[in-house]
């Protein structure tokens, strides 16, 4: 099954060491799809923020190379929105406003639990 990730998503190895993609195929998601614009979030953090937050975002854009990239021209909530519409796929984020957005669509979405794994909910 295949999975969109938001950019605080990808940062997870980097902050809390947790393989989010052994994780997401333990939930039976093995294609990963990532939006352009969080690609270019990532890019900013990295180039502006400092520690452990430069680090985590340097790790997610190595990350990025296991996923499909789809692009859009869209701010990064709002790209990631269309495509879980348009691809009938799941949402992997931990950001709150995000996950209501989606949940108030009826999109499944996927987040880390107890900062030690992944749930559905």
């Amino acid at each position: 099954m295949k999975v969109i990730l938001d950019a605080n998503a990808l940062m997870i190895p980097g902050q809390f060491g947790v393989d989010i993609f052994g994780e997401l195929e333990r939930l039976g998601y093995n294609q990963y799809i990532v939006p352009r614009p969080v690609i270019k979030e990532l890019e900013i953090l990295q180039a502006r923020a400092k520690g452990k937050d430069k680090i985590a975002a340097s790790i997610a854009l190595s990350l990025t190379s296991r996923c499909k990239i789809v692009e859009s021209n869209k701010k990064a909530d709002d790209a990631i929105i269309q495509i879980v519409k348009d691809m009938n796929v799941a949402a992997f984020t931990n950001d709150a406003a995000l996950k209501k957005r989606l949940k108030e669509n009826g999109i499944t979405t996927i987040h880390l639990r107890q900062k030690k794994r992944l749930s559905m909910g």
